[in-house]
């Protein structure tokens, strides 16, 4: 059941259960997730849970039963077609098998996540980069997403991270139909979807989404600033592996995975093939690798 109170009541309610806690320990209180309290529930973008509801109250103090409205079952943004809501009921489009979807699944795999929550009745799609290095790479990953889906994500600051953020039941399905998973990525021991292992092209544009979110690049030696190499680590074994296999597949000579974790692309032909057919999208890289690298070179966009 949901609660409808008269407009402002419910963030008066929600603020003055939060008075001496942050949005976490507020979250954790009432068994939801902060970001979703704070910028869906504070904001009156979704209605309150009765039990939620109820909760807030005991904590705050207050009885709010003059201000209800209407109580309303679990269904009713469904009858109405979701018209004012931006959240779960919200359309997106179910994405054609491209070279940006393709992009897109690496830089999920990376540094994305797909969280779900049926009895809170939250969905959500969090891309995460840091702060200081990344608002160039996300906005440029907003856009795609955007493209892609045809909708109006969010951009989201939080202490030393930006997240591009999507709150949508139809988009954790549209991307589960294309080989993602919602929940922990290491429990889940997701690797690159068939589809994009059968295509070259599509196979090149994955790749580039992973290296650019959990790839880094860095010096070998600080004797030879000429010597670069481009490492990756994740703890999925799948994903490592079949990174890895998928480079040698396109005709690069990746190091061997070392503690189950990590390898890197260290020779300088393999380096300069990497820029020329693979490219960056992500500015932070391209800063660090220039400098080392001979000829005319640019991001992907």
């Amino acid at each position: 059941m949901r609660i409808m109170l008269r407009k402002g009541a419910q963030r008066r309610l929600i603020l003055s259960a939060k008075q001496g806690k942050t949005w976490a320990q507020l979250g954790k209180m009432l068994s939801l997730n902060g970001d979703y309290l704070r910028i869906d529930l504070c904001t009156e973008k979704r209605l309150l849970g009765s039990d939620t509801y109820n909760r807030l109250c005991n904590i705050a103090k207050l009885d709010m039963s003059k201000n209800i409205v209407h109580t309303l079952d679990e269904n009713w943004g469904k009858r109405i077609g979701g018209k004012k809501s931006s959240g779960t009921t919200k359309h997106v489009v179910t994405p054609k098998k491209t070279k940006e979807l393709a992009e897109l699944v690496g830089i999920i795999l990376g540094d994305g996540s797909l969280y779900s929550n049926r009895e809170k009745g939250v969905y959500a799609l969090k891309i995460a980069g840091d702060k200081k290095t990344e608002k160039e790479y996300m906005k440029f990953v907003k856009s795609l997403v955007d493209r892609i889906f045809n909708l109006n994500s969010k951009l989201e600051i939080r202490r030393s991270e930006i997240f591009v953020a999507v709150y949508s039941k139809e988009i954790i399905e549209r991307l589960e139909e294309v080989g993602l998973k919602r929940g922990n990525k290491k429990v889940n021991n997701l690797g690159i979807p068939q589809w994009v292992k059968k295509n070259p092209e599509f196979l090149k544009c994955c790749v580039r989404g992973l290296i650019d979110t959990d790839g880094s690049v860095h010096k070998m030696s600080n004797r030879d600033p000429n010597l670069v190499r481009i490492s990756f680590k994740n703890r999925s074994k799948n994903l490592i592996q079949d990174l890895r296999e998928s480079l040698i597949s396109l005709g690069f000579a990746p190091s061997k995975i070392i503690r189950e974790e990590q390898f890197f692309i260290s020779r300088k032909e393999n380096i300069q093939k990497y820029i020329n057919e693979i490219k960056f999208s992500n500015a932070k890289h391209m800063r660090r690798i220039a400098p080392w690298c001979s000829g005319q070179i640019s991001l992907k966009y």
